[in-house]
């Protein structure tokens, strides 16, 4: 069985505020920026190289601006991911590595 994620639902006030922050500030691709009935809009957006989008819009009452907690992005190179967002003009707080260094894998013998 091949489970994918496709979307995740980000709880905001401001729709123009998080758009700009994840196009610009992350380099999100906006794929869709929909005006919905009842002055409802829906905006969804890919991290580069993901399968996974967020959509930014219209949110379950479960679900209030601000509470969406541990969502991860994972990237080949924190530094340069670093770098990238400092140069967007993102406030990326300094790297700390936590613990030592990984230990080697167990060998296996055959």
């Amino acid at each position: 069985m091949n489970w994918t994620l496709e979307v995740v639902v980000v709880p905001v006030t401001d729709i123009d505020r998080a758009k700009a922050f994840y196009a610009e500030g992350l380099g999100f691709h906006v794929d869709h920026d929909l005006q919905m009935g009842g002055g409802r809009r829906l905006v969804q957006l890919t991290p580069p190289g993901s399968g996974c989008s967020i959509v930014l819009g219209p949110q379950p009452a479960s679900m209030p601006p601000g509470s969406l907690q541990g969502v991860q992005l994972v990237v080949n190179d924190l530094r340069a991911a670093r770098e990238e967002l400092l140069a967007r003009g993102v406030d990326a707080p300094a790297i700390q590595v936590l613990g030592g260094p990984r230990a080697p894998p167990p060998r296996t013998t055959t």
